[in-house]
């Protein structure tokens, strides 16, 4: 991990400035200074608090201590000794080698790990799991371990809850942020161990390796290098400033002090507590104490001793001074190793810094390379050799196992032989013991075993209910922090959202303005081209921008799920800006209405069940079906409709008729494949797999019904229906439910006299609902027909977007055409405002070939078509039906009459002109 150095605090508590340190050291007049030292720099504030305001103020307990960590990977690992210390202010726990350390080796962030302790492990350890690494720890005693664990989950929780959280708008309820006296049950609280943890702790000495180097951090050179000029520095100044005397009287005094403060602590907790353990650990002795006393009378008993004494201790503390000499020496060299690499770095670089032509630097770089190279020599030469000693290793593990195989089978020749000396001494037991003695021992033997069990058993019971009841508290914590986080993060979403939604707004408000702009007659050149290079960059907004975006809310994939392009791309650039405003609606309305709509749409039908008419279902469809329920709503719908006239076999008898004879219609069915669909990715492929499928039912269609054989348009509409059923054949069904139950009759016919009939009742309809904008299309003399007629062949595919097109769908299916009209009056009456805004009758034209596009919002156009044009009687269509459908035959009747006259005076004319050129032959002839 990596360290914090420079920046992180101090093992105890903050550190001193140089002048502070001088300070506080010429007010205890030298008589604080070796207490100084052993505990840390950083612990004289907590030191002085505690002389000067014993009684008056109790200082914030400081959670601090030794701790094993266990370093390296299976199977090799090591325990090392770690001071760990817990900083409040980022909720972190900085570990360093020892308390006199100035700079942590690393740290563990604990407002966001989890804890766990194992049954079978040792005494003391658990472990401590982070998103990015697991840290196992060991405490000196069971006691010590669950009060690590205890208040590292306080620690954790009074961080989590702390936290600032001014940008969510809901707040969350405060009483759930209190430590939850539900956790306390599961875990009571746990009586400090003053002899282990806290500020006295510093002054215990760090458990020693048999190693010299097992507790040296190799990972962090730098940080030990430091750590150890600064103890070295902070020795001598010391040693200077107290004239070179240890005051061992004022130390063991100010110890005492802080070990009564924490045992005053320590008493009230346990008082506090609902529940009191019983500490079945030996607590360690302050050893720090009772080695200042034995340095005091250390030369006193030295003089007391015999001749052999003094020799003995003499050669003792000389070998001790040896070994220590021997481990500050590796540990010089080591650190004068990387000292030197590290010198040297820094003369190449200031060389290369200082020179300025490019030779120079270029020599440089060149002779670095060939080090570089020397360096890659160097290695592989080393691989080399480990691969060399690994083959010796692995032959001297040949041996090993070898003379393990010849060990064993000694072994077995010897237990073979106490076998035989345990049966002789059964024989001679049995035969020397009586019977009686014989039953009291194995009774003896066995009720010995069975107690030994039992304790075994209840040694079991106790580690496993005690990780019961730690990992109860533990899931307990983590589950209400996990609750608060994930309010507040769905609070900011919605936020999030809202912003994104009200920026889309704007930016489609602006892309508006400059197309109007661009379009304005009379503005300056120079504007002119100011405003196409806004718009040019306005089209350059795209997916890279949003991409630095952290949060993305509802993003806009490039298709939807039925492969439409979710915004055209158009080649003409006011197409193009006409695209990217309509992006933006869309985007904004997903925002806006997506989550909470789409949520509570989904479980009503969720909650439906068997679905039958009832104008409930009716409700549900004008709502539009959420996709994973589409295709079974379809389904029903069409096999519903259609029942009294499928049956089984039929479609693949059509297509064997199709296979023996050609249809006429095939060959106009085959130019219109290609033009099917094109913003579609399902279609624009030769070789996709719907293509071929909408061949087979358009040609199926064909001979179903021979009177309309193939009429431009069906190809769109048996298309829309594969995309959603997938199946062809229940497409073709579908479109024989579109085409003979649902329009009405020669809709698709040679003359579309349907279809025009249709275009004159809705021309009546839009009279009267929208009156004012009928008004301004006949004052423009603007034929809507030349518009709204596609509308209505197709069902608006290729004029609504993917979303909208499948909501006007699924209402369409089930109540008829009544559907179209009012949807189409419903894109009139969102857009009357633009429409009256045009004064010019080209620019009407223009903006009607493109402003079903533009429509975004699916809720709001729905509200308008089954609210706002309300009320809308099937029975009074019917009727304006028939009335316009006797009007049009009569004028087709009347066409055919002229048409009929028109060719009979064609045909007269014709015979008059061959009579009068026959008689001009005779008279010259």
């Amino acid at each position: 991990m990596e360290s914090d150095s420079g920046s992180q605090a101090s093992p105890v508590s903050a550190p001193l400035s140089k002048s502070e340190k001088e300070k506080a050291a010429d007010a205890g007049n030298g008589e604080n200074c070796a207490v100084e030292q052993a505990v840390a720099p950083s612990c004289r504030v907590g030191l002085e608090n505690a002389y000067l305001k014993p009684a008056r103020e109790t200082p914030r307990k400081k959670l601090c201590g030794y701790l094993h960590k266990c370093s390296g990977k299976a199977p090799i690992r090591s325990w090392k000794s770690r001071w760990f210390f817990y900083e409040e202010s980022k909720c972190h726990l900085l570990y360093y080698r020892t308390a006199q350390d100035i700079n942590p080796l690393g740290s563990i962030d604990v407002s966001s790990a989890s804890f766990d302790i194992k049954a079978g492990a040792d005494e003391g350890v658990f472990e401590i799991r982070t998103p990015s690494k697991e840290f196992i720890l060991k405490a000196v005693s069971k006691q010590a371990m669950m009060y690590w664990l205890q208040q590292l989950q306080i620690k954790r929780w009074e961080f989590c809850n702390n936290q600032p959280w001014s940008l969510v708008e809901d707040a969350v309820d405060e009483g759930q942020f209190s430590y939850c006296e539900a956790a306390l049950e599961f875990l009571p609280p746990v009586k400090t161990p003053t002899d282990v943890v806290g500020i006295k702790a510093a002054s215990l000495p760090a458990a020693q390796s048999p190693i010299c180097f097992q507790n040296i951090s190799l990972k962090h050179p730098w940080i030990e290098i430091q750590n150890t000029v600064h103890n070295l520095c902070g020795s001598r100044q010391n040693r200077g400033d107290c004239g070179g005397a240890f005051n061992f009287e004022e130390t063991q005094e100010n110890f005492e002090i802080i070990a009564e403060e924490e045992h005053v602590e320590a008493e009230a907790e346990e008082t506090v507590s609902t529940e009191t353990q019983e500490n079945t650990r030996t607590k360690t002795k302050p050893s720090f104490i009772r080695k200042t006393k034995k340095g005091n009378c250390g030369f006193s008993r030295f003089a007391e001793g015999t001749g052999q004494d003094k020799v003995a201790s003499l050669t003792h503390q000389i070998l001790v001074l040896t070994e220590e000499v021997k481990s500050q020496k590796e540990l010089v060299k080591l650190l004068h190793k990387t000292l030197e690499a590290a010198q040297q770095e820094k003369r190449e670089s200031c060389r290369y810094l200082a020179t300025t032509k490019e030779k120079d630097r270029l020599e440089l770089v060149r002779h670095k390379v060939r080090q570089i190279a020397e360096l890659n020599k160097r290695v592989e030469v080393l691989e080399t050799e480990r691969k060399d000693l690994e083959h010796r290793l692995a032959l001297k593990e040949e041996h090993i196992e070898e003379l393990q195989a010849h060990v064993q089978l000694l072994m077995d020749k010897n237990q073979a032989k106490q076998q035989v000396v345990l049966k002789l001494t059964e024989q001679l037991t049995k035969e020397m013991s009586d019977s009686a003695e014989e039953a009291d021992i194995i009774a003896a033997e066995t009720l010995y075993k069975q107690q030994e069990e039992i304790e075994h058993l209840k040694d079991d019971l106790e580690a496993y209910k005690t990780q019961n009841q730690f990992l109860n508290s533990e899931i307990h914590q983590v589950t209400k922090i996990w609750s608060t986080v994930a309010q507040r993060e769905k609070s900011l979403l919605m936020k999030c959202a809202r912003l994104q939604a009200h920026n889309c707004q704007i930016e489609s408000k602006y892309l508006m303005m400059l197309r109007k702009l661009q379009g304005l007659p009379d503005l300056a050149s120079d504007h002119m081209e100011m405003v196409k290079g806004l718009i040019q960059e306005a089209l350059q907004w795209s997916v890279k921008e949003e991409a630095t975006v952290p949060v993305q809310q509802s993003p806009i994939n490039q298709y939807d799920d039925y492969g439409f392009m979710t915004f055209p791309d158009y080649e003409a650039e006011d197409w193009k800006l006409l695209a990217k405003i309509q992006a933006l609606e869309i985007k904004s309305s997903n925002l806006l209405n997506h989550d909470a709509l789409e949520k509570s749409l989904s479980e009503r039908w969720n909650n439906l069940g068997e679905l039958i008419p009832s104008s409930e279902l009716k409700s549900l469809l004008r709502c539009g079906v959420p996709v994973e329920h589409r295709q079974r709503v379809w389904r029903w719908i069409v096999s519903h409709q259609v029942q009294h006239i499928r049956s089984p076999g039929h479609y693949k008898n059509l297509l064997k008729q199709c296979e023996v004879a050609e249809h006429p219609a095939s060959r106009q069915i085959e130019l219109d494949l290609p033009r099917t669909l094109t913003n579609n990715k399902h279609f624009t492929s030769p070789t996709s797999q719907l293509v071929p499928k909408l061949r087979r039912v358009l040609l199926a269609f064909s001979r179903q019904n021979p009177t309309i054989g193939y009429c431009q348009g069906l190809n769109r509409l048996a298309a829309i229906a594969l995309l959603v059923l997938e199946e062809e054949e229940n497409a073709f069904w579908c479109l024989v439910h579109i085409v003979e139950n649902l329009m009405p009759p020669e809709y698709y016919s040679n003359t579309l006299i349907g279809s025009q009939v249709d275009q004159r009742v809705f021309k009546d309809f839009l009279s009267e609902k929208l009156p004012r904008l009928t008004a301004h299309l006949e004052q423009h003399r603007i034929d809507l027909a030349l518009v709204t007629f596609n509308w209505f062949l197709v069902v608006f595919v290729d004029s609504l977007i993917s979303d909208i097109l499948f909501r006007v769908w699924d209402a369409f299916l089930y109540e008829g055409t009544k559907v179209i009209f009012r949807y189409a009056l419903a894109i009139f009456k969102y857009n009357e405002d633009a429409i009256l805004r045009i004064q010019d009758s080209l620019e009407i034209y223009q903006y009607l070939r493109f402003f079903t596009k533009t429509i975004g919002d699916s809720r709001k156009l729905m509200n308008i078509a089954f609210s706002d044009m309300n009320p809308f009687p099937m029975k009074l269509l019917q009727n304006r039906r028939g009335a316009h459908r006797l009007k049009l035959e009569a004028e087709l009747r009347e066409l055919e009459r002229i048409k009929a006259q028109y060719v009979r005076e064609q045909a007269d004319h014709a015979a008059g002109h061959l009579d009068g050129t026959a008689s001009e032959d005779e008279e010259e002839g």
